[in-house]
């Protein structure tokens, strides 16, 4: 565990130096918008996709420290869709990491702007990366078609179109596939890109990435109502209150757990079949997603 502690905070680290160094680049001091961009991207965050960039490179053999910018683009990304879906047009979510939301800082516009500012960013950084030019293309084409019509703005969509009336499994699950797994599908792939690696390498932690993001939004799903405001940094029990469907109110907390923890060991024992001892961080990592409590 301390092994994992120490891999987490390593590679934590590389993506938030990464961070901090293109904000000097790509945002200037004097702009209002650039200073809503930094608040949202450097006010903390678990940096779970930027770290995931980071792993799958490592366990395919890749130059981790040429990866840092692919994981900053991505963060880059992540961070904008929460800018946006924090508007009153949403989720209408006043607080988002323990401080105001983007919005209720530096008022609508600039924060919708700030989040445009953040998406544009994300594909500069992976476009300016020291990897070469296949690769690059690679990591892009990953980016653009999780962030797009056919991955996280289909799952907002459908997301909105859910909030309507009750929903099925089957439906969420093509909610959050879009809305969360996209993303968390895109980071292990730009890692993939990252380390020049092959289909069959893509085609495996596609798998672990899709049973990693379902687990995600689940685990979310149950801190929506069984955490607090405190402990999350962000308001809890909207779900509920709005009549939403989520995995919490459609089987209850802990059945919702119960399958996330299959889908978590179904998604290790896969990779670690493969890949053996190397697969461990990347395991370890999904188990602590388990168990997270904000």
């Amino acid at each position: 565990m301390m092994d994992f502690e120490a891999h987490m905070g390593d590679y934590r680290a590389q993506t938030e130096q990464a961070l901090e160094a293109l904000c000097d680049v790509y945002f200037s001091p004097t702009s209002e918008v650039a200073r809503a961009a930094r608040y949202s991207l450097l006010g903390g965050g678990k940096r779970v996709r930027g770290i995931l960039v980071l792993a799958a490179c490592a366990l395919l053999g890749g130059d981790v420290a040429a990866a840092a910018p692919l994981s900053a683009g991505i963060e880059m990304l992540h961070c904008y869709s929460l800018i946006h879906d924090d508007l009153p047009c949403m989720d209408d979510d006043a607080m988002r990491r323990g401080k105001p939301s983007c919005h209720k800082a530096f008022g609508e516009a600039t924060a919708l702007l700030a989040g445009d500012a953040l998406l544009t960013a994300a594909f500069e950084a992976v476009s300016d990366a020291a990897l070469p030019a296949e690769a690059r293309i690679s990591a892009v084409k990953a980016l653009s078609f999780a962030a797009g019509a056919r991955g996280m703005v289909l799952g907002q969509e459908l997301d909105l179109r859910i909030e309507q009336g009750p929903a099925s499994e089957e439906e969420l699950r093509a909610v959050h596939q879009g809305k969360t797994g996209a993303l968390i599908n895109a980071a292990v792939q730009m890692g993939v890109a990252a380390a020049g690696a092959a289909e069959a390498d893509r085609a495996r932690l596609r798998a672990y990435a899709e049973d990693l993001g379902l687990v995600f939004q689940i685990v979310d799903d149950v801190l929506d109502v069984t955490s607090t405001s405190e402990a999350l940094g962000k308001p809890v029990g909207s779900d509920a209150a709005n009549g939403k469907t989520t995995f919490a109110t459609l089987y209850g907390p802990e059945r919702a757990m119960a399958m996330a923890a299959e889908l978590t060991e179904s998604a290790c024992a896969a990779l670690a079949g493969q890949y053996g001892p190397r697969a461990e961080f990347l395991c370890d990592l999904a188990r602590s997603l388990l168990r997270r409590d904000h």
